[in-house]
């Protein structure tokens, strides 16, 4: 698929979410307001179903809020682009040096200096583990420039990529900006391509790929940690001075899935803004689970 042709999806998903909504839809984003109201900090939130219509609810959705690590969704995305239009894109090796590692990097720590690591390998510790150092190889590796052109062809308009992860981030965490809203619109193309069978900013089968691995990354004390045990998540979390995010597809295989995105700054109380999160995550839950909105 062209280019114009993924800048079309996205523009169908954002025409979608400008419908107006139906009084139990409402209702939903009211309990949100109410519950947003009591949290620390902004909060921006944008959640809709797979269904064409109107999101469920968005609130300060279109406000740009540090990226922090959901950012690796994108920088995934892009090694798939890669691979669709360079075959062996996935396979290219990368040299790894220690001089570059920084913290939080658990899994590129115990990597020996000099290894050189395949583009596959990688992704999978970026997401799984949250790696940075393996992130940063994937960014220096592929460019800011086409990251940020893959996230414009996904509908990203309001995200910038601008800089590597570093051990201050709270010195620079604004060079790296995106909105609930097209985070939210990166992971639904990822699920209707899979779901569908059908090319979105990737073809199907790397759709899938991706969710798999979201299905299994390590942190879920965000959005999974809110809803009933042993719900299926695919998610990517973020975390930085003053920042707690998440964005995800809840029961990505399942019957009703939905795509939800949470971003928040200026947070101090962190216990309190998961607290938000999970209730955040349990009233969508229910709300999709239990009617047709």
């Amino acid at each position: 698929m062209k280019r114009g042709g993924f800048i079309g999806t996205a523009l169908a998903v954002a025409a979608a979410a400008a419908l107006p909504k139906g009084a139990r839809g409402q209702e939903l984003e009211q309990q949100i307001q109410d519950v947003l109201a009591q949290g620390d900090g902004t909060f921006g939130v944008f959640a809709r179903t797979m269904a064409t219509g109107p999101a469920l609810y968005a609130i300060n959705a279109y406000e740009r809020f540090p990226c922090a690590s959901t950012i690796k969704v994108l920088v995934m995305t892009t090694a798939f682009y890669a691979q669709e239009r360079t075959p062996g894109a996935l396979a290219e090796r990368i040299r790894f040096d220690r001089g570059l590692l920084i913290g939080g990097s658990d899994y590129m720590q115990n990597v020996p200096d000099g290894e050189r690591l395949r583009v596959a390998d990688l992704i999978r510790p970026m997401i799984l583990y949250s790696d940075n150092t393996a992130a940063n190889m994937l960014m220096s590796h592929f460019g800011m420039d086409l990251i940020n052109a893959v996230g414009v062809a996904a509908g990203m308009l309001d995200t910038h990529l601008a800089r590597l992860f570093i051990d201050v981030p709270w010195k620079v965490h604004d060079l790296n900006v995106t909105t609930p809203y097209d985070m939210a619109t990166l992971v639904y193309q990822i699920e209707y391509g899979a779901r569908e069978g059908v090319p979105t900013i990737v073809q199907p089968q790397h759709c899938r790929r991706m969710i798999r691995l979201m299905l299994i990354q390590q942190d879920r004390d965000k959005i999974p940690a809110g809803l009933p045990p042993g719900t299926p998540v695919a998610d990517k979390d973020g975390e930085l001075d003053g920042t707690r995010n998440d964005v995800g597809i809840v029961e990505p295989f399942g019957d009703s899935p939905f795509i939800l995105s949470i971003f928040t700054k200026g947070v101090g109380d962190y216990a309190g803004c998961l607290r938000t999160i999970r209730r955040v995550a349990r009233l969508t839950y229910d709300s999709v689970a239990g009617s047709d909105l």
